[in-house]
């Protein structure tokens, strides 16, 4: 009987959802603008506190990003310091050709792909870990594995390489000192120098560093979960991992399916920092990615800016298209239009 109430009251809940939504789809009234302005000059003076202290949000997001914007035109001429951006000679689409065309794209494109579609693997692992944080007992043990947990994310991307380096040392490092402790002979295989490993470094560094921030959003979705279902699937004789699968993962899934099309949208984004870091001449055969491609051709090498703002550019446009889609999906989802369970 309690199953079929907490059922009964979950269907009467998804159907008022599913009236709201219908109501926002409706086609709204449209208001003249007289009235609109009329309705903002009220709220100015009502909340112009507020609006004085979105005042500075709003002038640093122009400044520093729409701002450099007109920067982009780099990409379309062959810039000169001496002539400045408007006095260099407009090429349109040369760059991108040279780019397009250039023997290293495809090992660099691929790469960037490859090194994306890796880290995208490793997506469930916060969901997993918010899943069984949400289930131990002792509160005060999973406040310290959280807090714990969420340190490395804290690390600064050069401190954290450093740690990195110092952990995968084949001479002074816990990776070679537990090789000899363990019976090894010499020092073991340097990672670092290997072009192969660079990957695994990168993805699964990045999962030590990044776990526990990961884990909040899915934490907090998991506090909003009923006690009541918990209580009916208990009567029903549930397991404490048949009560994961069944309550606490189809609550999630929303938040779930919304953080993956957003990790979609960055797919190309692969972070320079940590490449850049890691990278070495031994291993630029797997580690060289767009951005830092980017970085050598137009800042390291001090020629060619209008070159690097082409590259940086196409990998912008990827992004923005992926982001686009990737918005959309997630609107038809927050709107009932796509069920992910």
């Amino acid at each position: 009987e309690t199953t079929r109430q907490v059922i009964d009251n979950r269907e009467d809940k998804h159907m008022s959802i599913k009236n709201v939504l219908a109501k926002r789809r409706e086609p709204k009234e449209k208001i003249p603008m007289s009235v609109r302005f009329t309705k903002f000059i009220k709220h100015f003076k009502r909340d112009w506190q507020l609006y004085l202290l979105a005042l500075i949000p709003t002038l640093h997001l122009i400044i520093f990003t729409y701002g450099p914007m007109y920067g982009i035109q780099l990409a379309f001429r062959d810039y000169r310091p001496a002539g400045g951006i408007t006095g260099s000679e407009w090429v349109g689409l040369k760059w991108f050709q040279d780019f397009l065309t250039d023997p290293k794209f495809t090992r660099i494109f691929m790469n960037t792909i490859i090194l994306s579609l890796y880290s995208l693997i490793t997506f469930p692992f916060p969901i997993i870990m918010a899943l069984l944080l949400n289930a131990m007992r002792y509160k005060k043990y999973r406040k310290v594995v959280q807090t714990v947990s969420y340190l490395p994310h804290f690390i600064s991307t050069t401190v954290f390489i450093g740690i990195v380096n110092m952990v995968l040392s084949p001479v002074s490092g816990i990776y070679g000192n537990v090789f000899r402790l363990l019976g090894g002979n010499g020092f073991p295989v340097d990672f670092k120098a290997t072009a192969e490993a660079f990957r695994h470094i990168y993805v699964w560094s990045g999962v030590w560093q990044g776990l526990g921030w990961s884990t909040i959003l899915y934490t907090s979705a998991l506090s909003s979960v009923s006690p009541e279902l918990h209580e009916a699937a208990s009567i029903d004789g549930a397991s404490r991992f048949k009560r994961i699968i069944h309550v606490d993962l189809p609550a999630i899934m929303p938040t779930v399916g919304i953080m993956f099309v957003m990790r979609v949208g960055h797919l190309v984004g692969v972070g320079f920092e940590k490449a850049y870091l890691l990278q070495s001449n031994i291993n630029k055969s797997t580690s060289e990615v767009i951005s830092t491609y980017v970085y050598r051709k137009g800042m390291d090498s001090f020629r060619n800016f209008s070159y690097g703002s082409a590259v940086g550019l196409f990998n912008t446009i990827i992004n923005l298209v992926l982001v686009l889609i990737a918005n959309a999906i997630s609107k038809r989802i927050s709107e009932g239009e796509i069920s992910l369970f």
